[in-house]
């Protein structure tokens, strides 16, 4: 048993699927593997979030220590986000859906 964020999981799936659950995280995940983005950047990239629920995700990863939001005192302030280790870490299990999805989908991704 594990207890993470004050609930107590009994399962390492069940507690995965908690941080990285959603339909944005892993997306998000995914794209800031490839290095920091700004807010603007991942909002472009990550198709049909919306800004609330864009930023709602980004602090839940945030506070769960999946990525660093780095704020920059120029006027207008730039805000660049990028994984901590624990977020590069999930890469293997994204690249393993991103692996299955192609092989066993017929996804084409070049499309």
């Amino acid at each position: 048993m594990v207890l993470w964020k004050g609930k107590e999981f009994r399962c390492p799936v069940e507690v995965t699927i908690d941080i990285v659950g959603g339909k944005w995280k892993c997306l998000i995940l995914w794209h800031l593997h490839e290095g920091k983005m700004r807010f603007k950047e991942l909002e472009r990239i990550v198709p049909g979030v919306s800004q609330k629920m864009l930023t709602q995700q980004l602090k839940e990863m945030e506070k769960d220590e999946l990525l660093v939001k780095t704020v920059y005192p120029e006027v207008p302030p730039r805000v660049e986000y990028e994984l901590t280790l624990r977020g590069r870490s999930l890469f293997p299990l994204l690249q393993a859906m991103h692996d299955w999805a192609v092989d066993e989908l017929k996804f084409d991704v070049e499309k």
